[in-house]
């Protein structure tokens, strides 16, 4: 029954399929930042979105198929897909985004993922009646399951990658292929078989929506969907207000101080300057607490902590930090804020608003455009971007001091 697809639908049900996975993604990105109600919302919304994403996409696919034209959809089963559906995919979003990411939490998200898609798929079709009978193929009907699976664990590894919109995008694409793919080779297998008036055996009584409505239904989620998708690319002002307080929490700049020194005919007025806080080494400070001499990091089960010797950089993610020890990133319930404060100023510089690194483990530094990188030692080297401003507090750090007077 794959042949007399309308091409057009079919685009249709991937881009929708494509989106919903986008808007979805993006919502469950920011779980981590989150945290008691706000983190079960943003939850509950991504895998509503994942869900009515791989529901569309089911449903737009159906009508771009050739079904008998006596077909009619019962709504029970219908319902029961889409909550099925949504119920498997939040928990296998729950398993990725809280805790830490192991192979083993993704594998199993990535397992869980693919039998939300396939068991939305296959309990939608048992809601598909008329006088006919339905024959599935079993060796598509395995493809498909492996195609949901496999492309499924793609996507969540895709998600949890660094980079945020590449991630989001790479995602949602394989997100997009794992839901069409898995419909259309489970289509491909599909077979529906006539009935004779004496074997027809549908229940007449049961609610029932025929296609034109539910194409009804299918536009409106379309245009959910795509409204979803437009919010999700407005930026949210809280995952900006770090960033900006990150640069304020720098060191004093020359150009504030200036209008006091340069002002000899305004009445002196002695005022005490409101204490902020600095980059690490900064002046200008309350007397720091003694260095931290560990850091927590969140596993798989529960809080561990590491030493701070063994730490070679931070990096803010939201609310958070990621930790790298020099072989893997793992999640730090501090803020970049927070870790600056904690960490020795001799050993750790903060070289970007977003970045900190431990001098001791530098061990390759160039220029590059109007900042520069640092690379860290380790067993997995990684390198850490150095914001403009920072690089001649880096140097002077690393003893590569420009000694030439102005």
């Amino acid at each position: 029954m794959f042949e007399g697809h309308d091409p057009y639908l079919v685009a249709l049900s991937v881009a929708i399929a494509i989106l919903g996975g986008y808007t979805g993604f993006a919502l469950a990105a920011r779980v981590r930042g989150a945290s008691g109600v706000t983190r079960r919302v943003l939850l509950a919304g991504a895998a509503a979105f994942l869900a009515v994403g791989i529901w569309t996409m089911h449903f737009v696919g159906m009508l771009a198929a050739s079904i008998p034209a006596d077909a009619v959809y019962l709504v029970l089963p219908t319902m029961i897909s889409f909550l099925i559906c949504a119920l498997v995919v939040g928990i296998s979003l729950f398993f990725v985004s809280i805790g830490e990411p192991s192979l083993r939490r993704v594998i199993s998200s990535a397992v869980l993922l693919g039998a939300g898609i396939v068991s939305m798929h296959y309990v939608g079709m048992h809601g598909l009646a008329g006088n006919f009978a339905i024959a599935h193929d079993l060796p598509m009907v395995l493809l498909s399951i492996l195609i949901a699976i496999v492309t499924a664990y793609g996507g969540l590894r895709a998600f949890l990658a660094r980079q945020d919109g590449i991630r989001l995008i790479a995602s949602s694409i394989a997100f997009g292929i794992a839901v069409s793919g898995m419909h259309y080779t489970a289509m491909y297998g599909v077979n529906f078989v006539p009935l004779t008036a004496a074997a027809h055996h549908h229940d007449g009584s049961g609610l029932a929506a025929s296609p034109q409505i539910l194409s009804v239904v299918v536009a409106v989620l379309c245009f959910v969907i795509a409204a979803g998708f437009l919010l999700s690319l407005v930026p949210d002002p809280r995952r900006q207000t770090p960033a900006a307080t990150a640069e304020v929490e720098g060191l004093v700049s020359p150009a504030a101080v200036a209008p006091a020194v340069a002002a000899p005919s305004a009445p002196i007025t002695v005022t005490s300057p409101r204490l902020m806080p600095g980059p690490l080494g900064g002046i200008g400070q309350p007397p720091r607490p003694a260095p931290a001499p560990r850091l927590p990091v969140e596993g798989a089960n529960g809080t561990h902590f590491i030493d701070a010797a063994d730490v070679r950089s931070v990096r803010a993610d939201a609310h958070y930090t990621r930790v790298h020890d020099g072989t893997r990133e793992r999640m730090c319930p501090w803020s970049i804020s927070q870790a600056e404060a904690q960490l020795d100023p001799g050993l750790f510089v903060r070289v970007h608003r977003s970045h900190i690194v431990a001098i001791p483990h530098v061990s390759f530094v160039r220029k590059e455009g109007d900042g520069a990188v640092i690379e860290l030692d380790g067993p997995a080297p990684h390198r850490v971007p150095v914001s403009r401003a920072k690089i001649a507090e880096v140097k002077a750090r690393l003893g590569l001091a420009n000694r030439r007077q102005a």
